[in-house]
Order: structure tokens, then sequence, then C-alpha cells
């Protein structure tokens, strides 16, 4: 359960800000609530808080280990290129968003889309992630397998 967490926590900044900017138009960019540290202290402490009510503190800390990490990764490419500027998502509200030549759209984006290097190398951290996990005999799947399961067990 614990990966199947970490998973949710290093797509959940995504999740949250990609459909309501680009779909809904309620946030001024796919990188501003979710994405901002601020949001990502208050969503982690909330997970901490349920997850130590639920003695199961380690799902918190796989969470947060995601989501954090996905912020990260994030901010990666403008530090490698030195574009801290770039960075101010991180601190939105208190600093400004930057500037996206973008239109606001899922559609847009997709068709922005442009293999270059640092892609190329990131899909390949996907693969080699996705390795390790194959080779860790799928953790977190076996997990859910076992609590749906018991789910049909109770059931019947």
């Amino acid at each position: 359960m614990a990966a199947i967490l970490a998973g949710v926590g290093t797509q959940f900044p995504d999740l949250i800000d990609k459909p309501l900017a680009w779909s809904v138009a309620v946030l001024p960019t796919g990188r501003s609530l979710a994405h901002s540290l601020i949001t990502a202290s208050l969503v982690i402490t909330l997970a901490r808080t349920v997850s130590r009510r639920y003695n199961r503190s380690g799902y918190a800390v796989a969470f947060g280990i995601g989501y954090l990490s996905h912020l990260a990764a994030d901010g990666l490419h403008p530090v490698i290129k030195g574009d801290f500027a770039s960075l101010t998502y991180l601190t939105w509200p208190l600093l400004p968003l930057p500037v996206s030549d973008t239109d606001k759209s899922f559609l847009a984006h997709f068709l922005a889309f442009e293999f270059r290097p640092f892609t190329l190398l990131e899909f390949g951290l996907v693969a080699l992630a996705l390795i390790v996990w194959w080779y860790d005999d799928i953790p977190g799947v076996r997990g859910l397998q076992h609590l749906l399961q018991n789910e049909r067990t109770v059931r019947e």
C-alpha cells in the first residue's frame, strides 16, 4: 500500500493543477496550487495526521516522498538551466507564477510536446524505476490484491 501511495504522491500535483487550470480554468496555470511547497506542507501534514490516527505513519511518509519528488523533478530542468525565476510556482501565492507561452488546454500542451534529450532521460528514469519495481516483486499491487480479496471474502 505504501508503494501505491508513493505513486499517487508522485502524480498528485498534476492531478490537481492540470485539470483545474486547463479544463475548468479555476487555477491560473498547470503548476500553481498543488505545486506550491505551501500546499504540499499542508497536504502532507494532513496525510500525516490521518495516517497516525490509523497507526499507518509509513503511508504518509510514502505519499510525502512521492509528492516532494514530483516537485523536485519539475524543478530539476530549470535548476540545470539556471532559470531560477521559473521556480516561483514553488512559493505561490507568495510570488507570482512564471509566464507560460502554451495555451491553457490539454490539447495545446500535448501538441507542443517535443522529444528532447532531457525528456528522453526522464523516460529512461521511468523505465529504470519500472524495472526496479518489477524486480522487487511489484510492491503495492500485491497489497492491493490482498485488500480486494479480503473485501470479496467479507461480502460473501
